[in-house]
């Protein structure tokens, strides 16, 4: 570095805290989401939260304001949204401020959809009547039947839909162009899933956080003896099938590696990366009674159970049974699953609305003192 660069402090910026979050479906998404909710408690920000007794924000209907817990009170003073919506840009204006920061994150379709067929095999009519993921890929019209689209969102062009798009739009070369180009205008980042660290890091970059602010344990996972093999014509097939969500994640790909080369620079990504998994797992050590996430009939606290769905088993954590009162908090946040988080939430901030039922057992004995 030559001399004149020491001597001159970069710029110290502001965390921004107007922050929107696209929560798009099997993408890693609901880690992104406790990672904003525990933003949204250290700097205590107003979460727009679901009204009543919903968990998301009126998904999968196209949001509206009105979806939003006391919008008519607040108007547009909430600072995190985060929760699953399907995108409608002029509704989520009215809730959020003019400067607020937009951003989603993607994932490959082809690992994506595997993911999709075994949560949703159970609520999703073309997985349900097929056997099995491969089958399902080999012939997907005879299966997705057209009446069923509203419930066969999850089989075809998902994270097309979440953006508030027609998932079953013919693939047209100038209608994909115009709507990459609108999705760029509607948002000032699109993470990749795919590469989970790399975008907390530009994440945190671009908004100005800590790295602590992008500390996670992996959320909603599930075990590995769920997991379908694709063959290598069932992949292919995903291309075609899903292909208007295979053309937004190369296009968003390319431009997430130009913001990371723009931004930080690989050198640096890979340092910041190695940092934030050390610290990950000095966490993971402090916090963990086993080393890693375990299956739901392992955990041991039920507060702490995910929502279990389809054929998965969707992991979960335990926690060191001896922990001081600061660190327990701490690691509990870490580990709060996404319906626990935002009913925690919800109750925190409308502490005279009715508290949301989640059907979970213990779950206000072990928060509720906060």
């Amino acid at each position: 570095k030559s001399h004149e660069e020491l001597l001159v402090p970069s710029t110290p910026c502001r965390a921004k805290t107007n922050v929107m979050f696209l929560k798009t479906h099997k993408t890693a998404s609901s880690t992104v989401l406790n990672i904003m909710f525990r933003f949204a408690e250290r700097y205590n920000l107003t979460v727009a939260l679901p009204a009543g007794q919903l968990v998301h924000l009126g998904y999968p209907k196209t949001f509206l304001a009105s979806f939003v817990e006391e919008f008519q009170v607040i108007g547009q003073n909430y600072n995190i949204m985060c929760n699953h919506l399907r995108f409608n840009p002029s509704e989520v204006q009215k809730v959020m401020a003019a400067n607020t920061f937009y951003f989603s994150i993607l994932r490959n379709p082809i690992p994506l959809l595997e993911s999709s067929y075994v949560y949703y095999k159970d609520s999703v009519p073309a997985f349900r009547i097929s056997k099995d993921v491969n089958e399902y890929l080999a012939s997907p019209m005879k299966y997705y039947h057209p009446e069923d689209y509203k419930q066969n969102i999850y089989a075809r062009n998902i994270m097309w839909f979440d953006f508030g798009y027609d998932n079953n739009a013919e693939d047209n070369k100038k209608y994909i162009q115009a709507v990459l180009k609108e999705i760029e205008q509607n948002f000032h980042l699109i993470l990749i899933a795919d590469y989970f660290d790399e975008s907390m890091i530009l994440l945190k970059h671009i908004l100005c956080w800590d790295l602590d602010d992008v500390i996670y344990f992996k959320l909603n996972s599930r075990s590995q003896d769920t997991v379908q093999t694709l063959t290598l014509k069932s992949k292919e097939r995903i291309k075609a099938w899903c292909s208007l969500d295979w053309k937004l994640y190369l296009h968003f790909n390319q431009s997430f590696w130009r913001r990371i080369e723009e931004t930080i620079g690989f050198e640096k990504l890979e340092k910041e990366v190695n940092h934030l998994q050390m610290r990950q797992k000095e966490l993971m050590e402090t916090c963990l009674s086993d080393q890693e996430a375990v299956g739901k009939d392992h955990i041991k606290n039920k507060a702490l159970l995910p929502f279990q769905s389809g054929a998965t088993d969707i992991l979960g954590y335990n926690l060191k049974q001896d922990l001081d009162n600061r660190t327990l908090r701490t690691c509990q946040k870490m580990v709060m699953p996404e319906l626990q988080y935002t009913s925690y939430l919800y109750a925190v901030q409308h502490p005279h609305k009715k508290r949301k039922q989640l059907g979970l057992p213990l779950l206000w004995t072990s928060f509720q003192e906060k």
